[in-house]
């Protein structure tokens, strides 16, 4: 059989070939060869064809069929075999094949061979791809290795000591006396390896930590012979002394000094050393500088070399490398929270930030600039950002929107401005602000009792001008829809009042309901909004055409509005002006307590509270009963509830005496505005004959204010086939305390 061709001669011909498929075929013809000499034994050749093996399984093609191939090389007396054998078994072996356990032998042979890069290649590989049990077998001869005088065999046990430490973490101890003198070692590599495996132990065990606390004056003297030290051709980087082991020495001064004032004294002074000494103008020297400001941040240092780390990422921002720049800003976000106000002192620097092109920077710079916002310098930033706002990019618009508003909220310096901020965001970015803004920004205008005028005024000639902002219209709607009585009146103190009349904003909010650009929920605020302008505006009659029409809306939301409006024009006339007068001022209530505001359609309802869970009732019930002359009879059931006392449930139980059933039974009730009402469904729409049966409805008061319930009326009426209209008014002492 010929002789195979050589691996420089197979990689030669690789690269002429102009197709994948061409090269498909030439690795399975050279694949072929070396399956039929592996199937002849053919010790010869056997290395040349595992090197090309490998080769190929660089490029991605399946050479799993070597797997054993590079047992009998590992076995081979010839180093050249041992070597290629072994490189073999780390690429195409780990601790899933069962072919790994036959390799515990040679490597065990190996470790102890006279030759020291035999004894290398062997740590190599069990550092590399080693599993549990091999490590426990082979353990202690890391550890005698470990403690050789060989400066070439003690760094590479070190590290496959830290392998050994990765896969069976209770042999730790076992390399804790070997630890003991490699940081006398002058050799950088053994110092390097010997920090690493230093870390490995101190973050696996709160013992060595512990333990190896009283090493950090040795470690400090190492790193400052470090920076101290001359020229040096075998360690210098770029002009300085092997920033590989300052760096390493740097994170192990980190876990040792954190949490420990005594550690952290110590190594004070050369952080500050290294942080002012070292050369700034290459990557090798911010390297450095970026691991001495998270050692600082980490340990309890100084006031004053805190300072100096935020100072130095300052720097880092006006670098030229984009790396660089958004490292600086990551780092800084993380300690903007404990060191505020030395991070305040680049906020310019931080605010140029948001006109970078990389779109990571401008991100990181968005975040930092929020978390820098704070009642002093609030319209400032704001300024800045709301500029972001308006010339970033779309996806960035949703949570510099959301950011806005929750610093608005946190610090806004007047009610007025706050207002001002808010439409400012909706007219730039309103189609990008979250669903939650619209009932959020309702809120703060219903609370904004003195700026009710001058807001309904802005947002309806910001209507006027664009609606294609969805947010911004259905705010404007329901502000509209509330409050267009004193747009109408031209009663505005803030700004000069303009002079509109009640069809020309009818014809605004008209005009909403048949555009394009309207969704449905906004339709639905918009014909709610002219809904209410019926108890403010003299227009009743055209309001009411507005509404018949979309009675048949194929909108089924907007549809079954319009239903409901009409029935209040015909059979519920008489309630229609304390259904739709304005709504009361609107509590917030903390998220994570027990009653919360229900959002419907992006719009808060501040007469419906509901809670996460049934209160339980802490008192004994107190009943009311209600008899008419028309056979019915309603039993009101009283109970507070708990754990917010504020909140009354009341049941009410409807029988009918009579020998007809009443259908279409519809309990509706009305309270005071310092009160909100919830009905939940009622059991049944009809009330059986003769008492046969009864129907059952949950109503639930919220009452914020605490006023007294005994002094209050609980206004009803019952749409049936029966109407009637009734007031309650002697609740029990104790529905709130």
């Amino acid at each position: 059989m010929p002789a195979p061709i050589r691996l420089r001669e197979l990689i030669r011909t690789i690269r002429t070939a102009r197709t994948q498929a061409e090269e498909r075929e030439m690795i399975q013809k050279e694949c072929a060869a070396i399956r039929s000499s592996f199937r002849e034994e053919d010790n010869t050749y056997r290395c040349r064809n595992v090197a090309k093996l490998l080769y190929m399984h660089m490029l991605g093609y399946p050479a799993h069929f070597g797997q054993l191939e590079c047992l009998k090389l590992i076995a081979s007396q010839k180093f050249t075999d041992k070597r290629i054998g072994y490189l073999g078994a780390m690429l195409l072996l780990d601790e899933r094949q069962d072919v790994h356990l036959l390799m515990t032998n040679c490597i065990k042979n190996d470790l102890n061979h006279s030759t020291q890069y035999v004894q290398g290649l062997a740590l190599c590989t069990l550092g590399c791809m080693g599993s549990s049990e091999m490590c426990r077998d082979l353990a202690g001869e890391v550890e005698k290795l470990l403690k050789t005088s060989n400066s070439y065999l003690r760094k590479k046990a070190a590290l496959c000591a830290v392998h050994v430490i990765r896969k069976v973490p209770e042999l730790m101890e076992m390399f804790l006396p070997a630890t003991k003198n490699l940081l006398s070692e002058k050799n950088h590599g053994v110092l390097h390896t010997s920090v690493v495996l230093l870390t490995e132990m101190c973050e696996r065990s709160p013992d060595m930590l512990a333990h190896f606390r009283k090493l950090v004056p040795q470690l400090v003297r190492i790193l400052k012979n470090l920076i101290m030290s001359g020229y040096s051709p075998e360690h210098d980087v770029s002009g300085i002394s092997d920033p590989f082991l300052q760096v390493r020495i740097l994170r192990l001064l980190r876990i040792l000094g954190k949490n420990d004032d005594d550690s952290s004294e110590a190594m004070n002074d050369i952080l500050a050393q290294v942080a002012t000494n070292t050369e700034t103008s290459k990557n090798v020297g911010n390297a450095i500088l970026y691991e001495t400001v998270l050692t600082i941040m980490d340990i309890k240092s100084e006031s004053g070399l805190r300072v100096l780390a935020i100072n130095i990422l300052g720097r880092f921002l006006l670098n030229n490398d984009k790396n660089i720049r958004y490292v600086a800003l990551t780092s800084l976000l993380k300690t903007v929270q404990t060191d505020h106000n030395a991070v305040q002192r680049h906020r310019s620097t931080i605010v140029d930030c948001l006109k970078d092109l990389d779109v990571s920077i401008k991100r990181r710079a968005m975040e930092l600039s929020f978390a820098l916002v704070n009642g002093n310098n609030i319209r400032g930033m704001m300024k800045e950002l709301l500029y972001f706002l308006d010339s970033c990019d779309p996806e960035f618009k949703a949570d510099c929107a959301s950011g806005v508003f929750l610093a608005a909220e946190k610090y806004a310096p007047s009610k007025r401005w706050h207002i001002d901020t808010i439409m400012r965001v909706l007219t730039t970015a309103g189609s990008y602000v979250r669903d939650d803004s619209v009932p959020n920004l309702i809120q703060l205008i219903t609370n904004s009792v003195e700026m009710h005028a001058y807001t309904v005024q802005r947002l309806y000639k910001a209507l006027l001008d664009d609606i294609s902002q969805q947010p911004l219209v259905q705010v404007a709607s329901w502000c509209i829809g509330e409050y267009g009585d004193l747009l109408v009146s031209g009663q505005c103190e803030e700004e000069e009042p303009i002079q509109v009349t009640e069809d020309e904003v009818l014809d605004v909010l008209e005009g909403l309901l048949v555009s394009n650009l309207s969704t449905p929920v906004t339709r639905g605020y918009s014909l709610t909004a002219i809904m209410k302008l019926s108890t403010r505006f003299s227009s009743v009659n055209r309001i009411k055409k507005v509404v018949s029409i979309y009675g048949s809306s194929i909108d089924v939301e907007l549809q079954q509005r319009a239903v409901e409006y009409n029935a209040l024009f015909k059979k519920y006339d008489h309630m229609r002006s304390a259904l739709l007068e304005r709504m009361p001022i609107m509590e917030k209530t903390a998220s994570n307590g027990p009653t919360e505001i229900v959002q419907t359609n992006g719009e808060t309802d501040p007469s419906v509270v509901e809670t996460k869970h049934p209160p339980p009732v802490t008192q004994s019930t107190n009943q009311v009963k209600t008899n008419f002359n028309n056979g019915l009879k309603i039993d009101f059931t009283f109970e507070r509830a708990n754990p917010n006392p504020n909140i009354a449930v009341i049941t009410i139980n409807a029988s009918n005496s009579t020998e007809a059933d009443m259908t279409d039974f519809v309990f509706q009730a009305a309270v005071p505005k310092t009160f909100q009402l919830q009905l939940l469904s009622p059991s049944s729409n009809v009330v059986p004959a003769l008492n046969q049966g009864t129907v059952t409805q949950v109503i639930r008061v919220l009452n914020p204010q605490k006023v007294s319930l005994q002094t209050s009326k609980l206004s009803f009426c019952l749409a049936s086939s029966i109407q009637d209209l009734a007031e309650v008014n002697n609740f029990p002492p104790q529905s709130w305390q």
